[in-house]
């Protein structure tokens, strides 16, 4: 048996299609569908959608707690983890993700490919398409050579029992679990024929909301990994930021709009630091960004 986990909070607007992508796919074996959220809204829509979804109510205190009663009412083999406010875009992507398990008894964790919704006629649209393409090559990249893969939480594959329990307030639920996993002595996967669709922030404010939680969250890894290998750091971007941001444009506007992202960045970064020398605490850090509902 498979378990689908899909964690979500006040997205009574995108579950239904979320849950109707999930009971459109081609999975060959058994599977239960857990919905996860702490807002009545989200489970009584999510409810009306199928007879199939199981309702649980999480406290409301962060993902990774609503992750933590997933694992522990899981009763699949292995996990399938997504978001409330994201769909599937074919319906072989969970299926994919069930065979490279099958085929690799060392794969622990793998990521499915991210799309973005957003139109790419605009600044952050246009960043969104070249930073998920960024994302993507680099983890094709790694899965070529076996290399250590951060799996992005908005598709995750997961076998179950190497993961029992969170660790409270993560910014970044998807890098602990990829690193704690590696450290286990499990291989990192990527699946690029497994696709799930994202929407991203529309607004520079809800932007840096966004990317200032889950950059954050890389510097709370090393306060549980001190010898794993790194996927993303200020450096590595610095090193490699430039190729992928500059080759991606396809005409002068995007060229410009590519040179805009690395101010953005760097903004990024900076207030990232400044959280962790003040030690800002994860409900302050942690906001919800209304623009991608």
């Amino acid at each position: 048996m498979i378990t689908i986990i899909i964690t979500s909070f006040h997205e009574e607007k995108t579950i239904k299609k979320c849950i109707n992508s999930i009971l459109s796919q081609k999975i060959k074996e058994a599977y239960e569908l857990l919905l996860i959220a702490p807002d009545d809204e989200t489970l009584n829509a999510g409810k009306k959608v199928s007879s199939k979804v199981k309702i649980l109510k999480d406290p409301g205190v962060g993902k990774f707690e609503a992750l933590n009663i997933g694992f522990k009412k899981a009763k699949g083999r292995l996990l399938i983890l997504c978001d409330g406010d994201t769909y599937f875009e074919n319906d072989i992507s969970i299926q994919r993700i069930i065979d490279a398990f099958n085929h690799n008894e060392d794969l622990g964790i793998i990521s499915g490919k991210v799309e973005s919704t957003n139109s790419k006629n605009n600044l952050l649209g246009y960043w969104s398409h070249l930073l998920v393409n960024a994302a993507n090559l680099e983890r094709k990249k790694r899965q070529r050579r076996n290399q250590f893969i951060v799996c992005s939480g908005y598709l995750i594959g997961l076998r179950k029992g190497i993961i029992n329990k969170l660790p409270t307030d993560l910014l970044s639920e998807d890098a602990y679990m990829s690193h704690y996993v590696w450290s286990k002595g499990y291989d990192t996967g990527y699946v690029e024929n497994a696709i799930i669709k994202v929407k991203y922030p529309t607004n520079y404010k809800d932007w840096i909301k966004q990317k200032r939680r889950s950059a954050g969250g890389y510097h709370q890894l090393s306060l549980y990994f001190k010898k794993n290998p790194r996927m993303r750091t200020p450096l590595l971007e610095i090193i490699k930021g430039p190729f992928y941001a500059l080759s991606y444009a396809k005409n002068i506007k995007e060229l410009f709009w590519s040179l805009l992202l690395f101010p953005a960045r760097i903004h990024l970064w900076t207030l990232t630091y400044n959280d962790k020398l003040k030690k800002k605490s994860f409900n302050k850090i942690w906001q919800r960004v209304e623009s991608t509902k």
